[in-house]
């Protein structure tokens, strides 16, 4: 045994104490050792202890997994758990399914060793916070992904909304238009309130726009690509020539939106979605998007929850990542005039000079 722990040691570039610890399932190992040790497992043909000892249960709860986005969030983190010996176990919520509080109550009744929530009802300002208190009292670590709320204890992860709308609106700006339309989920929302400031911000910064003049460029609708479809209908009715929307899912609606009413993407319409959902760039045309740097967020995500369940909490704050902003086939320059022509056109105010 001793001169496998100094062959894995030495692998791994730690101490043979180190390599002990993980392979006893120690807590208290940073994650980055911890996956150094693993990859040496790996590379010199030994099976994982770990494995076989350790099959502690760490639950994801996600929304429905119809947008891209949250299976492959899922996935990052399932991966990064299942190098620590953990078991995932994912728990998606369906219309008319299982809730929220009733995945928690069976992830909590099998024993769990932590939780992971995405886009839960900790992002929804309307929901009662006080089911999260519960778990802090069960000693149930938890980690929330996507909306954050001072009234929870714990960490958060997030991409920057704000900052991805201002990226949206320059890019639009840059290209001629004047008319930009935002196409939103429902205002409760904690993603939704910040994607409204920093669109609302980039319209100022860019275009010298006032709130007021700013307020009917914003459509709330449904996270899906019907509710894309009908916010950009009626943000196309108002003389929009361009629509930045919260999903790639609603994107791909209002892409549909501008052809049934016979204009063409980009040359009449330009359309920015969010996220980068896997196979967007092979859509028609390819979707220029707000890429969510989902790869950093799920490790970090797990990461916080492995030293909450170490009993080393990470700060109780937000981990917020910066999104990118990633230019396809689905924007081109604006009209020249920055009005849609015939009778979509808009307020003589919204001119391009």
């Amino acid at each position: 045994m001793t001169t496998r722990l100094a062959d894995i040691a030495t692998q791994a570039g730690v101490s043979k104490a180190t390599v002990s610890r993980v392979l006893n399932g120690a807590r208290g190992v940073a994650s980055g050792t911890r996956d150094s040790v693993l990859e040496a497992l790996d590379a010199l043909g030994y099976e994982h202890p770990l494995r076989q000892r350790r099959a502690e249960l760490v639950g994801l709860i996600t929304p429905e997994l119809d947008n891209p986005v949250f299976p492959a969030l899922a996935q990052v983190m399932g991966q990064a758990l299942t190098r620590q010996g953990y078991t995932p176990v994912l728990a998606t919520q369906t219309p008319g399914g299982s809730t929220e509080d009733e995945l928690t109550e069976m992830l909590v009744d099998r024993g769990a060793s932590g939780i992971i929530f995405v886009s839960g009802l900790h992002a929804d300002t309307s929901a009662d916070s006080g089911r999260y208190d519960r778990l802090h009292e069960q000693r149930v670590p938890f980690v929330l992904v996507n909306g954050f709320s001072p009234a929870i204890e714990a960490p958060f992860v997030s991409p920057d909304d704000r900052a991805a709308m201002r990226l949206a609106v320059a890019h639009l700006a840059e290209l001629g238009h004047r008319r930009i339309g935002l196409a939103v989920g429902p205002g409760r929302f904690v993603p939704v309130r910040r994607k409204i400031e920093g669109f609302l911000a980039g319209l100022r910064e860019q275009l010298g726009l006032s709130a007021g003049e700013s307020h009917d460029l914003v459509e709330h609708s449904l996270f899906s690509l019907e509710g894309g479809q009908a916010a950009a209908a009626a943000l196309i009715g108002r003389g929009c020539t361009a629509v930045v929307c919260a999903s790639d899912m609603m994107a791909l609606g209002a892409v549909r939106a501008a052809r049934q009413q016979g204009l063409r993407v980009p040359g009449d319409i330009s359309v920015i979605g969010f996220d980068d959902s896997p196979l967007i760039a092979f859509t028609d045309p390819p979707l220029t998007t707000i890429r969510q740097p989902v790869k950093s967020m799920g490790q970090v995500a797990v990461d916080a929850l492995l030293e909450e369940m170490a009993g080393t909490p990470p700060p109780r704050t937000e981990f917020v990542f910066m999104p990118e902003l990633v230019v396809r086939g689905s924007t081109a320059a604006g009209p020249r005039n920055g009005q849609l022509s015939g009778d979509r056109r808009g307020p003589d105010r919204y001119t391009a000079d």
